[in-house]
């Protein structure tokens, strides 16, 4: 069970690391923005499913193997707030951007308005928190 743990995390937390730092970038460097966004969508997306499914297997697999006492732990509550950070993302902001977009292609706004950077931002801001969190947990002492 060791390694089934072992690799949930890393699939989890390595694959926010390498689409948030390192794919992103080089689609933005590489591709059209439009095409860029299109992608980091679907990866970003894909992720999410990737967290929703190891977030649940490693709080499941915490309260298994501690019981109660478990939630006590800091690694707990690093999954617990990490998992919020995809239900926010994906299930909140990532479909107030997509609106967003869609009402700027009818609009044939040529800039990103209507409120578009700012949840970019927010988006991002939480991915930032969720990667950190991911950190602390790699890193936690329980």
């Amino acid at each position: 069970m060791d390694g089934l743990r072992a690799i949930t995390r890393t699939f989890w937390i390595g694959g926010l690391w390498v689409i948030g730092l390192i794919v992103t970038p080089v689609l933005f460097k590489m591709l059209d923005t439009v095409t860029a966004g299109m992608v980091a969508g679907k990866l970003f997306a894909a992720i999410a499913w990737v967290g929703l499914v190891c977030g649940v297997f490693l709080l499941v697999d915490n309260i298994w193997r501690n019981g109660v006492r478990g939630m006590k732990e800091s690694s707990f509550w690093l999954i617990v707030g990490m998992l919020l950070c995809t239900v926010i993302n994906h299930f909140a902001v990532t479909p107030i951007i997509a609106e967003l977009k869609l009402q700027m292609n009818h609009a044939a706004e040529g800039l990103f308005g209507g409120g578009f950077a700012t949840w970019h931002a927010i988006s991002s801001l939480i991915y930032l928190v969720q990667s950190l969190m991911g950190l602390a947990y790699i890193l936690r002492r329980d």
